[in-house]
């Protein structure tokens, strides 16, 4: 974690020098890229160490972390670049994020000691498991609709017409949802069930897809859209650990993450990619493909939770667990 901390602040500022495109590629994307893994996955395990009864709602709370993140660079980039520049925007992003992340890594804390994970790169015993393919596909079709989801919900504003600060709103919207949501995401987890909860929202994002971002044209629509989705959307980022916890032990939890964000990687790298050629720009309508896009991937993603569910507790029996 140390490391990342150096490789994600180091990333920020090498872009701020960049003046051809791989350099952006190297700096921004690759190191930045490499910061983040080293920093976020070992820490994601560690929360399930430490709760049993309220393990989401703790999970949630740290995932809310990330929208309070979001939520103050929204805000505060775009006054930085206008009254500042864009390359000591990112040096003093690069700046600040090591700080805050130096810290975070200084102060967390495992029980390895006492639990002794099995930590393994890829444990081949996992691969054997019906339900752990079960949550392969829920991580990979769910990525497949949140990276859609979050990063065009501002240029499908700026299609409607509407300006590039008000698309900025949304954004900011978007992470205000994120980390007022996930909390109670938690709780209702941890009272209804993990699989049950997680299902249940993942297929909400899927009819708000369909419901309301296909058919909105107004920008308080999206305000709204953007609040209940950022809450939402993301369930998968504030779910994973707990509901790995639930399919395997422990002691396993380490290396089915690890399988998890293997699965992340490839959704990750081409998602946007195809919403972007499936647009139609000449059109009345450019994002219609890439939102049913959207709302069937997290349609196939919920109704692979559904069958976790029923295969691991049948349907009456996850409440209490």
């Amino acid at each position: 974690m140390y490391c990342g901390c150096f490789l994600f602040a180091g990333g920020f500022v090498a872009a701020s020098f960049a003046v051809e495109f791989w350099q952006l590629v190297l700096s921004q994307g690759v190191l930045v890229g490499l910061g983040t893994g080293f920093v976020w996955l070992p820490a994601t395990p560690l929360l399930p160490q430490w709760f049993n009864r309220n393990r989401s709602l703790a999970q949630g709370i740290a995932a809310a972390g990330s929208g309070i993140g979001g939520i103050i660079w929204s805000f505060s980039i775009v006054p930085m670049i206008q009254n500042l520049s864009l390359a000591w925007s990112l040096r003093i992003t690069g700046m600040v994020c090591f700080v805050v992340l130096l810290v975070a890594s200084f102060l967390i804390r495992d029980r390895n000691e006492k639990i002794r994970p099995n930590i393994k790169a890829i444990d081949m015993d996992l691969l054997k498991r019906y339900n752990v393919w079960l949550l392969v596909g829920y991580t990979f079709f769910a990525i497949l609709g949140y990276i859609v989801f979050i990063y065009t919900l501002s240029a499908f504003a700026l299609s409607l017409g509407l300006t590039q600060s008000q698309a900025g709103i949304i954004t900011g919207m978007l992470n205000v949802g994120t980390a007022i949501g996930r909390p109670f995401v938690g709780v209702i987890s941890d009272h209804y069930g993990r699989i049950t909860t997680a299902a249940a929202l993942t297929a909400s994002n899927s009819l708000m897809a369909f419901a309301i971002w296909i058919p909105t044209n107004s920008y308080g629509l999206l305000i709204f859209l953007g609040l209940v989705s950022g809450a939402t959307s993301g369930v998968y980022w504030g779910t994973i650990a707990p509901l790995c916890a639930e399919v395997v032990d422990l002691k396993e939890l380490p290396s089915a993450l690890g399988v998890m964000w293997l699965s992340v990687s490839m959704p990750s790298l081409f998602s946007e990619a195809i919403a972007l050629e499936i647009r139609e720009p000449e059109s009345g309508r450019p994002y219609l493909w890439p939102q049913i896009y959207t709302g069937l991937a997290f349609l196939i993603a919920s109704l692979l939770l559904l069958e976790l569910r029923r295969q691991k507790w049948g349907w009456r029996g996850e409440r209490h667990r």
